[in-house]
């Protein structure tokens, strides 16, 4: 396991120059700690890989830099058009789907599933169905997207596939890791990093310590990448 700063979160190996639409998320600091993970797994030209939430396709395109093939999927119609583009200026052969990553991945299966999903709390219970709020907002406790994950997990990845997933120490990251073991997976906490917080979770700090989600004047949020393999 690693433990990084929000100072060596860097985009040093993602692919640079990328273009996002308006309501896109762009590579943050969960982003570039799942890069790093992502850069130690086994890649090449028989290895096929699914990115989940796709956003700009930084992460797909880092895969199919690699060599892999790459499918990436995003509910967002402008994250699809987004990551498109960005993998046809750089050449780079990518399928870009849109809608629903369980419906779109029907009776496939992976060697490396990566992800970065919403994982932020909202008051709201549902998910939301348009703006840049989709990219975060994952339901009051941060695990509707998840959850859903954890459960597709076994049925997405092939023998000795692995999933990558990253997310806030805020879900509850011994819960993830008890619910892709209950699932039959082997799982650790890959890496973890402590990184400012943003401007979403200060604009709901009180909500948030009403939820007892964080503690009053808390600054710092853990970030943490999930690994888990289909043995």
């Amino acid at each position: 396991m690693s433990t990084l700063s929000g100072t060596a979160l860097t985009s040093g190996m993602l692919p640079g120059g990328l273009v996002a639409l308006p309501s896109v998320y762009r590579p943050q600091a969960d982003t570039y700690l799942l890069a790093q993970a992502l850069a130690h797994e086994e890649l090449g030209p028989r290895k096929d890989v699914l990115e989940i939430g796709t956003g700009t396709g930084a992460l797909a395109l880092q895969a199919a830099h690699r060599g892999a093939s790459v499918t990436a999927v995003d509910v967002s119609w402008p994250a699809v058009a987004t990551a498109r583009v960005n993998a046809a200026v750089r050449r780079l052969p990518l399928r870009v789907l849109h809608g629903d990553f369980v419906a779109r991945t029907e009776g496939r299966r992976f060697d490396l599933v990566v992800t970065n999903p919403p994982y932020v709390p909202a008051p709201r219970a549902r998910l939301p169905s348009r703006g840049p709020e989709r990219a975060w907002d994952a339901g009051p406790d941060g695990r509707l997207v998840i959850d859903r994950i954890c459960a597709a997990a076994p049925a997405l990845l092939r023998r000795d596939g692995v999933l990558l997933m990253v997310h806030s120490g805020m879900c509850g990251a011994e819960t993830t890791v008890d619910r892709l073991a209950g699932a039959g997976l082997s799982v650790e906490i890959a890496a973890r990093a402590s990184v400012p917080w943003g401007p979403v979770l200060r604009s709901r700090r009180a909500w948030l310590e009403r939820q007892g989600l964080a503690c009053r004047a808390e600054e710092w949020e853990e970030l943490v990448v999930i690994r888990a393999r289909n043995s």
